[in-house]
C-alpha cells in the first residue's frame, strides 16, 4: 500500500475508530496505542490492499481482539476523565453518561457504541466481535436493559 492510499484509508477510519476504542476501554493513552496497533496490524497482512468498506469492519475487528486480550488480560480499565471524553450529564434526569456507561460491563460498553453509534448492522457488530450474529440481538437486549437499569436506578445517584 503507498502512502495516498494509507492516508486516504487513515482519514476515513481513524477517527470513528479512535471514538470506539476510547469509549469501550475509557483511555485517550491506552486508545492511542490501540488505534496505531490496529494499523500496523492491518498493514502487516495481505488484506492492507482491501477496498476501503472491507477494511473499516476489519480494523474494527482488530480493535475488538486487542481490547478482549486487554480485558483477559485483567486489564479492564474505567473511564475516568468524563470531560475528555465529551460525555455529558443529561438534561432530564442528570445522570452522567460516562458514568453509566462505566457501570456497563466491557461487552456491554462495546456492543452498544457499535450499534448505536456507529450504526452497524447485527451482521457487521458479529464481524466485529466476532459472536454468533443470532447472539446480537440478545446481547443488545441485555446491553439495553443494563443501561437502562443504570439510568433509572435512584434517579442515578448510585450510576
Amino acid at each position: 500500500m503507498d502512502e495516498q492510499a494509507f492516508r486516504a484509508l487513515y482519514d476515513a477510519t481513524a477517527k470513528p475508530l479512535w471514538r470506539y476504542i476510547v469509549r469501550v476501554c475509557g483511555r485517550q493513552d491506552v486508545a492511542d496505542d490501540l488505534l496505531q496497533e490496529c494499523y500496523f496490524r492491518l498493514l502487516r497482512t495481505e488484506r492492507a490492499y482491501m477496498p476501503l468498506e472491507d477494511a473499516r469492519p476489519y480494523l474494527f475487528r482488530i480493535a475488538s481482539n486487542l481490547l478482549h486480550n486487554r480485558w483477559r488480560r485483567g486489564e479492564e480499565l474505567s473511564l475516568e476523565d468524563t470531560a475528555e471524553l465529551g460525555l455529558e450529564v443529561h438534561p432530564d434526569k442528570s445522570v452522567d453518561a460516562a458514568r453509566m456507561l462505566q457501570g456497563l460491563k466491557p461487552r456491554a460498553r462495546e456492543l452498544l457504541w457499535l450499534a448505536y453509534v456507529e450504526e452497524m448492522t447485527h451482521r457487521e457488530i458479529a464481524a466485529v466481535t466476532g459472536l454468533n450474529v443470532m447472539s446480537i440481538r440478545i446481547l443488545l437486549l441485555r446491553a439495553r436493559r443494563e443501561a437502562k437499569a443504570l439510568l433509572e436506578s435512584k434517579g442515578g445517584d448510585h450510576v
